[in-house]
């Protein structure tokens, strides 16, 4: 199928559930899409079993779409830097203790626990998975992923820190989490018998701090052009032409693009572009990249639907999928709790925070695309599987019940 093709049956599709969810069902944004995306999926299978020429054009579309490669080289970079270039960098600071143990410390707690805990359930089901494939599992679904939380986040009541809390910890938990995800995946694939610290160690400073200092240089660079101009479409395009140039570069330097990107766009929307008092440039490209960030939330989720009617093995999985999500919510607790007990000094919370960050801790189509990148094993189609249906839960009933969740613990206080 021609790429033109691709992406305008994209946008027609993106357009169309849009309009059906905003004029008759009025669900939340994402997750009235999300939820279309995925009936309109299941009909298509239905259909494509009993007349193939009526699903044909679907069903290419969906096969045409390499997913992983899509979310991951191409529509990530523009989703992060809105997302971090429209960040309140104040509060972020205020918060930046919580955030870093979380992004950090917690996404190795997690990704350990969900290894254990999903192991110890698999034998108990008779279902035989290797304790490593279990490790490998909980490192592509324990970070957070920045796209979903910002897209459920926007419209819920949660208090500011929270949000703040919530919004930094799934924009930097990225790095690491790519970096135990690459580590463990390198160990299945040399068969289990070896492991090279030093080149993890490589790989993780390369990664993490190699895309920190890129997304500086590259962000510096574009906000001293912007900085003398006024011209807001030629603003607009180095804006563009900064996130495009870091994924390449990134890609080619094996940087983290979403670090690289993450820190130009925070650099970048730290300060003001505008020239005199009557200039109101910087608002504009806020507003520019709060646009962009609607429009490819709107098609990756339309996308994630789609994905369905490339896994039909799904039905095969389903109590996977259901004891992955028990997990994963499992893990996501004592990944909080625990740094709690361990640096009082550094995190202040409550149980009642606890409970709600954890239920704001939402996967998206990160962890898709990095379960869709895995080297075919006897255990990706259970990897892959489980991570659809933990996203599923996370996008549409965590989302659903998200402020529900919040005013049973927080009723009086708002955002």
């Amino acid at each position: 199928m021609d790429l033109f093709v691709i992406i305008a049956l994209l946008v027609v599709l993106s357009a169309f559930y849009s309009y059906i969810n905003a004029r008759f069902i009025k669900l939340p944004g994402t997750i009235g899409i999300v939820t279309i995306a995925i009936a309109i999926s299941i009909i298509t299978i239905v259909v494509d079993s009993l007349n193939p020429s009526i699903a044909r054009y679907l069903t290419v579309l969906a096969k045409n779409i390499n997913f992983s490669r899509t979310v991951l080289n191409i529509m990530l970079g523009f989703l992060l830097f809105s997302g971090s270039f429209s960040l309140n960098t104040k509060r972020l600071k205020k918060e930046m203790r919580p955030v870093f143990v979380l992004s950090t410390i917690g996404v190795i707690l997690s990704t350990a626990i969900f290894g254990g805990l999903f192991y110890g359930i698999t034998i108990l089901f008779h279902i035989h998975i290797p304790l490593v494939y279990c490790f490998l599992f909980g490192a592509l679904i324990s970070p957070t992923d920045p796209v979903a939380v910002g897209a459920i986040i926007k419209n819920s009541r949660l208090p500011v820190n929270l949000e703040t809390i919530i919004s930094g910890e799934s924009l930097l938990n990225d790095g690491i989490g790519l970096v135990l995800f690459v580590t463990i995946l390198e160990f299945t694939e040399s068969g289990g018998d070896k492991l090279d610290f030093a080149k993890t160690a490589l790989l993780f400073v390369r990664e993490v701090f190699g895309g920190i200092v890129l997304g500086i240089v590259f962000g510096f660079i574009a906000f001293r052009l912007m900085k003398t101009i006024t011209d807001f479409q030629t603003i607009v395009l180095v804006s563009v032409a900064l996130v495009m140039s870091i994924s390449v570069a990134a890609t080619f330097m094996h940087f983290s693009i979403p670090l690289a990107v993450v820190t130009a766009g925070l650099f970048a929307g730290n300060r003001s572009i505008n020239i005199d008092s009557t200039e109101h440039s910087h608002q504009a490209l806020e507003k520019f990249w709060q646009l962009i960030d609607e429009m490819l939330n709107t098609i990756l989720f339309v996308m994630i639907g789609l994905q369905m009617i490339n896994l039909p093995y799904l039905n095969n999985y389903w109590l996977i999928g259901g004891l992955g999500i028990i997990v994963i919510l499992l893990s996501r607790w004592f990944s909080i709790m625990i740094p709690l007990v361990f640096f009082k000094k550094i995190v202040t919370s409550n149980l009642k925070n606890i409970n709600i960050l954890t239920w704001a801790g939402l996967r998206g189509g990160i962890s898709i695309a990095l379960a869709l990148s895995l080297p075919y094993s006897p255990y990706r189609h259970i990897i892959l599987a489980g991570s659809y249906f933990i996203v599923i839960f996370s996008v549409v009933v965590q989302g659903l019940t998200l402020n529900k969740v919040i005013n049973a613990f927080i009723p009086t206080e708002g955002k």
